[in-house]
């Protein structure tokens, strides 16, 4: 089975400048999403979408693939993940005749990434083929129940009002379980991207990872939490 793992890895960035070059633990940001998925026993083929000539370098030198240069328009801050990927596949599928069974999408903010979740997360999806996606989830560390939104009227109005009355009196043991979306791991199938226009469809499937495995880095302030809760780890 063909395993494609794509890391999207643009030049620009306004929250930390060269961001998916900023030497995270002695390596650029974007090597450690490559040798994730280069030691994944499922991942068959590790390619690297950049519109950036320094970090395709660094890419290939790292042992990814970059047979591509992705065009100007699909790396603006505004471009989201689908026509990224719509074009990677369908470079693929046009200059190679190559086509994946499945689609890995690993985002190079992410340092802290044990290669056997991804082979979990794909297993999940092979023994699910009705769901269209899997994505990687924890749970918040601030519930929804407890959230709230000021009204027109300056007053807070509860988020969750609609699944409970005062959902922000219930004890903590009353609370449901709820997850986030922590962009860890990404896991699709090829006709969820082209069929349904969609990164993850309708019927995403979770792979439920503990909060403190989720490391994401958008800001300063991440790289500096980040540095610090890892800086002793391999």
């Amino acid at each position: 089975m063909e395993v494609l793992a794509l890391i999207p890895a643009r030049g620009g960035s306004k929250g930390i400048k060269r961001k998916n070059l900023v030497l995270f633990k002695g390596l650029p940001l974007v090597v450690h999403s490559i040798q994730h998925a280069k030691v994944c026993q499922r991942v068959t083929r590790t390619i690297v979408s950049t519109d950036d000539d320094e970090i395709r370098r660094v890419s290939l030198k790292a042992g990814a693939e970059a047979p591509f240069v992705r065009p100007r328009e699909l790396a603006e801050d505004h471009v989201l993940d689908l026509p990224v990927f719509q074009h990677a596949l369908s470079f693929l599928a046009e200059k190679e005749n190559y086509r994946p069974e499945v689609v890995v999408h690993l985002r190079p903010t992410t340092p802290h990434r044990n290669p056997s979740w991804i082979d979990e997360a794909i297993q999940l999806l092979l023994e699910h083929p009705n769901a269209d996606s899997v994505r990687s989830v924890s749970k918040p560390s601030q519930h929804p129940y407890r959230m709230f939104r000021i009204g027109t009227d300056g007053y807070l109005d509860p988020v969750m009002k609609h699944e409970h009355p005062l959902p922000y009196l219930l004890r903590r043991q009353e609370l449901p379980d709820m997850y986030y979306y922590n962009c860890v791991i990404d896991v699709t199938w090829p006709k969820t991207i082209f069929e349904k226009r969609s990164m993850t469809g309708d019927r995403i499937f979770p792979y439920i990872m503990h909060p403190d495995d989720v490391i994401d880095i958008d800001s300063p302030m991440d790289l500096l939490v980040a540095e610090s809760i890892l800086g002793g780890r391999v």
